[in-house]
């Protein structure tokens, strides 16, 4: 028997905070990127693994954000626990993979295109997992092209988001491509969920239904608390929210270890030093 999908049973209200998520996400993780390009090594992974969890952490929230608003009207549905959450580890591994290695071969060519296509993988990985943890009495079915339409938007998706937190500095220019990232993280969700086709067990079917938000509200709390988290730390760290150095001391500036820079200004120091007297005992004889 077809069962027949709702994806709208709260109208336009779960797909605009599953967008708002996902662009918080995105802000957040390509924030935190450009952030890492402009630190010494020793800093690098500590902001991309933040990155990595944001950027995972939104996706996941938006699309079970999403999900509050599906329905299979001819049958309850639930979700188990363990396999949504594995899909939200999935999501922050693979997203890290990615973004570590732009992170550290730059955003450009090989590079640039390898880490896209896992952080896709990724984002893909983690909307099809987490319907994996959706139950009914039934199961779904997919349709092959339209999957791999939805796989190719979180690529092209994530390689774009990769590329401007490489090369995006400005803070307009940030929130203009995470809001670029959230559409298309949104895009790949719907179209993935256009993919789907209900197939139920039987023809007798209990009334169905959207979830109530009491079902996935508890595995929201903890990824919204870290995203939360994450943002109190960008608006209180002035070089994230720019995206470029601010003017320091010298051994501050970005991409250059501290101990490499400390030892110039003392070695120069020490030269002019050395070389003042001798230069004043030269010209004393003349002066005579």
């Amino acid at each position: 028997m077809q069962g027949t999908v709702d994806g709208f049973s709260y109208g336009a209200v779960t797909p605009l905070v599953a967008y708002l998520m996902a662009c918080l996400g995105g802000a957040l993780g390509l924030r935190c990127t450009t952030r890492s390009l402009l630190v010494t090594h020793s800093w690098r992974p500590a902001w991309l693994a933040l990155g990595s969890a944001a950027i995972g952490s939104g996706i996941w929230t938006m699309h079970f954000v999403a999900m509050m608003g599906f329905a299979v009207k001819e049958t309850p549905i639930h979700y188990d626990k363990s396999i949504t959450y594995a899909s939200l580890g999935l999501a922050v591994v693979m997203v890290g993979v990615g973004i570590f290695i732009v992170g550290y071969r730059g955003a450009t060519g090989t590079a640039l295109f390898t880490g896209g296509t896992i952080t896709g993988l990724g984002v893909a990985s983690m909307h099809y997992l987490g319907m994996a943890g959706v139950r009914f009495h039934g199961r779904f079915t997919y349709n092959t092209l339209t999957v791999a339409t939805s796989v190719v938007i979180a690529v092209v998706a994530a390689t774009a988001a990769l590329w401007a937190a490489g090369r995006v500095r400005g803070f307009l220019w940030s929130v203009g491509a995470s809001l670029v990232m959230g559409l298309a993280v949104s895009g790949m969700h719907y179209t993935g969920m256009a993919a789907l086709g209900v197939h139920l067990d039987g023809t007798t079917h209990s009334a169905g239904g959207a979830p109530e938000p009491s079902v996935l509200a508890p595995m929201l709390i903890g990824p919204l608390a870290f995203l939360l988290l994450a943002g109190v730390v960008v608006i209180f760290d002035p070089l994230m929210v720019m995206g470029r150095p601010v003017p320091r001391p010298i051994e501050h500036k970005p991409g250059v270890p501290a101990a490499a820079v400390t030892s110039h200004p003392d070695r120069r120091a020490a030269l002019h030093e050395e070389r003042r007297p001798a230069h004043h005992v030269s010209r004393t004889p003349q002066n005579r």
